[in-house]
């Protein structure tokens, strides 16, 4: 009974508290409506819209492409003369001229036919080209006048009509991976003494590697006067001792030999088989192949 009375009382205080009656309506599901929110977003997004049109004054308007068109930025990268990213820098600069006349357009789309003068000089665009080749041996990568050795490019003429170059050097009894293209960026990138990517190389030694010695060139060699990193080096598996497996970042063979002629070892035989993240497999001796998309991508990023 008291628990019942204790109930009626709490319900009972409600008709005088300074609250409306339920039976009146409560204002709280009067400010509930959706119809006024529901036109903020759109007016909103219409504001987002009106900003980013307005941060693109140079936006070119949207057509449809055809098939022999060519973007801007892009016609001067395939030039050679330098990136679509620093290509847009120039465009916005004023510096690009099409059929004589300043474009500051970004996404400018360029027809056949029309000239594209860039900081003064006609471009005259190529496609990049990037072909990998297993080296056999007995080419050379030499292009000196009067020398006995075949070279390299014989093996690729047929590839492309582009004038490509090998990236990197190598003699006739070097075999393995050689990359050709016409990206001149990439050439010397790949030319740098300081460049990240590794290259694997198989070595025919013409006797045992000591251990002692291969724990030596693992620390590091010293050729004249400069430090060499040695990513890697072991015996390989099911081998011979003077069969070794050689990690480091140098695309240039002649440092390959000398490490080991430092230690008193003659080489017989240099076989690169990993070329930054390239590798030979079903690529048969002789034989080459042009990279896929993701590769060159890959290549770019190192």
């Amino acid at each position: 009974m008291n628990n019942k009375e204790g109930n009626n009382k709490r319900g009972g205080s409600r008709p005088n508290s300074s609250r409306p009656s339920s039976n009146k309506p409560k204002p709280p599901m009067a400010k509930r409506a959706q119809g006024p929110k529901k036109a903020k977003p759109a007016a909103k997004a219409a504001e987002i819209d009106e900003t980013k049109v307005a941060k693109k004054p140079n936006q070119a308007p949207k057509r449809p492409k055809n098939a022999d068109e060519i973007r801007l930025n892009k016609y001067i990268s395939n030039s050679g003369v330098c990136s679509r990213r620093d290509a847009d820098i120039y465009i916005q600069s004023g510096n690009v001229k099409v059929n004589g006349i300043p474009v500051v357009e970004m996404g400018y789309m360029v027809k056949p036919g029309d000239v594209v003068n860039f900081d003064g000089a006609t471009l005259t665009p190529e496609k990049k080209e990037y072909i990998l080749l297993n080296k056999p041996k007995n080419f050379t990568t030499a292009l000196d006048e009067g020398q006995e050795d075949r070279n390299v490019l014989e093996l690729v003429r047929g590839a492309t009509n582009s004038k490509i170059a090998a990236v990197g050097r190598m003699d006739k009894n070097t075999t393995g991976l050689l990359l050709f293209t016409n990206d001149t960026d990439m050439i010397r990138k790949f030319s740098l003494p300081n460049q990240k990517s590794s290259k694997i190389y198989q070595v025919s030694l013409d006797k045992n590697l000591k251990y002692e010695d291969l724990e030596k060139i693992a620390k590091g060699v010293t050729l004249d006067g400069h430090r060499l990193f040695v990513e890697e080096i072991s015996y390989i598996e099911n081998e011979p001792k003077t069969e070794i497996g050689l990690k480091l970042r140098t695309s240039n063979v002649k440092v390959v030999r000398a490490i080991f002629e430092n230690f008193k070892y003659d080489v017989l035989r240099i076989d690169r088989v990993a070329f930054a993240g390239l590798t030979k497999k079903n690529l048969p001796r002789g034989n080459w192949r042009f990279l896929t998309d993701q590769e060159i991508i890959n290549l770019k990023n190192v």
